[in-house]
């Protein structure tokens, strides 16, 4: 009965973590469509969303808030930067600390990248409650892996 109850959670667990990665890479191949013209790529659209939502902002605050670590951040930051998106500079109260902010040819994108979103729900064919729903149970189950 062990050996049962053991590869029905196994199969169960693979199943989830398939589900998860085929859904992932989904809505990246989804989003791709959209961004390209935007000359943007799917971890920079992230960038630029949070963004959008005030700056200036910490490279720290944003790699907390993205899940992702410097090593990560920094390049994308760069070509964005390099794209004139946004700028780069330190913070005069703390040289330590590089703030990010947005250049106008970035808020130039502002409406175009919050458009992508509605294009996404509506590939999906999801309504305001069910998309809802997925997010806060993503949210959830993610928790424990930012905790």
């Amino acid at each position: 009965m062990a050996e049962v109850e053991f590869a029905f959670r196994r199969e169960v667990g693979m199943q989830l973590s398939f589900a998860l990665y085929g859904a992932a890479n989904r809505m990246v191949r989804m989003h791709k469509a959209f961004l390209e013209p935007l000359g943007l790529t799917f971890p920079q659209y992230l960038v630029m969303m949070e963004l959008f939502g005030g700056t200036p902002r910490s490279v720290g605050e944003l790699g907390a808030k993205l899940g992702m670590d410097t090593g990560t951040i920094t390049p994308l930051l760069k070509r964005l930067e390099t794209s004139k998106l946004v700028t780069r500079a330190r913070d005069p109260s703390d040289e330590r600390r590089v703030l990010i902010n947005l250049t106008k040819n970035g808020e130039a994108l502002r409406q175009d990248v919050w458009a992508v979103s509605d294009k996404i729900k509506s590939a999906c064919q999801i309504s305001d409650d069910g998309l809802e729903a997925l997010r806060s149970t993503l949210e959830n189950f993610a928790r424990p892996v930012q905790e």
